[in-house]
């Protein structure tokens, strides 16, 4: 690969230089032309402190969990939206009665371009922060109007939505205290109305029917030995009267009478511990059987069917209670029976019943949770109305400023200038590209595909007319390829 002739390149420069001067100062006096032309634009700034929560977190905590950071980033989009900034170059009359007024699109991005936020650091490491927010304009009244607005729909935004988040929290919980309420009164009614149905088998009164069922069951065994003791008396009574003819005897009793008694006394035990099929009872009875026909075929008296009365209300007085503790056994017989079954459904009421009760313990702890929370909302949202928080607070308000901004006019003219280097260095190019004349041994050789034997340089007397210098110049160049 050839080397690059920079000395022929900058001969081809030097030649040319008229014409990349011409341009590039053609390019400069247009550029500055514009920028002289081009309307002044003032640019004015505000500034707006974010501060720190004023009460601490430990104490109490704001519901709302956005930092002030992040709702302010959050404000930015919303003032930079389509309809805000319409309704701001409206508001504030930005492009005035200008009848090249541009479309909405073009306002928006026009919009957009003159406002700046920017987040100027303080130093200090707390958490407090400033943010200035500036607008550019073609008056220094309208720039600093225009910051001024921004920097108020800021603090505005930012308070408006603070406080309707906390309201709106405040609004969610009192709604769920309202329905957990309601829940609970449901449930405690489902409640009662299950322990009215089950009041014979609720597990609270478990251990007391136990002991009443228990009770009864005592009872019924002492009516039983009542009842067999009653029974062993009135037999007594019939026999001693069978064998004695008397009631009750005042004087001494034979022998076969005291056997007789004290066969019945042992009956009456036996019946206490056997029933009456037993083979005991059933000897007893065959040997009081006995005893009693023995001594009527002994020669006792007949007796008069008639009963005397003193027999017949001893008698009547045993069977009246005889017939008390056969009712009596019966209720005690049928209330046994029913603590018997509410004992035994005990434990399907009392599933039901903790299921509901266990409903009822969750909604409770649910209640009592949203109350607490409530509570914390409603501190959280004096706390915003209040700006406590996180306080936006307006700390330098935009002022006209004095100077116009320069530094796009500098722009435009240096813009201008380079460009206008650049483009006579295009020309300069598109010159040489077009000349098609051999200038250099490179381009001839590259041309004939032959290599001269020597370079000749075309030295022109002072005579010569500069229509003969090409014509000498092309033979030394001729000559020198014929020796080849």
């Amino acid at each position: 690969m050839d080397a690059i002739d920079v000395r022929f390149y900058l001969s081809i420069l030097l030649r040319r230089l008229p014409y990349l001067l011409a341009i590039a100062s053609l390019s400069t006096v247009i550029a500055l032309a514009i920028a002289l032309l081009l309307p002044r634009s003032y640019q004015s700034t505000a500034k707006i402190l974010v501060e720190a929560p004023q009460i601490p977190a430990n104490l109490v905590r704001s519901t709302v969990s956005t930092s002030s950071l992040e709702q302010l980033q959050i404000i930015q989009q919303q003032i930079t939206t389509r309809d805000n900034l319409v309704a701001l170059a409206g508001k504030l009359d930005v492009y005035g009665n200008d009848k090249d007024k541009p479309s909405i699109d073009g306002l928006v991005k026009d919009m957009r371009s003159r406002i700046a936020f920017e987040e100027l650091p303080l130093g200090n490491g707390g958490e407090a922060t400033v943010f200035s927010v500036a607008f550019e304009a073609g008056t220094a009244t309208l720039a600093a109007k225009a910051a001024n607005e921004l920097a108020s729909m800021i603090l505005m935004s930012n308070q408006r939505q603070r406080t309707d988040r906390a309201g709106d929290t405040l609004q969610f919980f009192n709604d769920e205290v309202t329905r957990l309420d309601s829940e609970l009164e449901r449930i405690e009614a489902d409640v009662l109305k299950f322990k009215t149905e089950n009041k014979d088998t609720l597990p609270e009164s478990l251990e007391f029917r136990r002991q009443q069922q228990s009770s009864q069951q005592e009872r019924l065994i002492s009516l039983g030995r009542e009842e067999a003791d009653l029974r062993t008396r009135r037999s007594m009574l019939v026999d001693n009267f069978m064998i004695t003819g008397q009631v009750a005897s005042a004087g001494p009793i034979s022998a076969e009478q005291q056997m007789l008694l004290d066969l019945n006394r042992a009956l009456s035990e036996q019946l206490a511990i056997f029933s009456e099929n037993s083979p005991n009872i059933r000897g007893l009875r065959a040997r009081i059987e006995s005893l009693r026909a023995k001594s009527v075929s002994n020669g006792v008296s007949a007796v008069d069917k008639k009963v005397p009365s003193g027999l017949d209300l001893q008698l009547a007085d045993i069977d009246k209670r005889l017939q008390f503790i056969q009712r009596e056994r019966a209720a005690l017989t049928q209330t046994i029976g029913g603590l018997t079954r509410s004992v035994s459904a005990t434990p399907a009421t009392e599933t039901g019943l903790n299921a509901l009760e266990r409903n009822l313990v969750n909604i409770q702890t649910q209640y009592n949770t949203a109350i607490a929370r409530r509570a914390e909302a409603s501190l959280g949202k004096q706390i915003e109305v209040r700006a406590d928080g996180g306080r936006f607070s307006l700390l330098e308000p935009a002022t006209p400023p004095e100077n116009p901004l320069r530094s796009r006019r500098r722009m435009i003219v240096m813009a201008g200038a380079m460009g206008g280097i650049a483009l006579g260095l295009a020309f300069i190019a598109l010159m040489e590209m077009l000349n098609r004349t051999i200038r250099r041994p490179s381009e001839l050789a590259n041309l004939l595909q032959r290599q001269p034997l020597a370079i000749i340089p075309y030295i022109a007397p002072a005579e010569d007319a500069a229509p003969s210098r090409g014509m000498l110049h092309a033979a030394g160049w001729r000559g020198a390829l014929k020796r080849g």
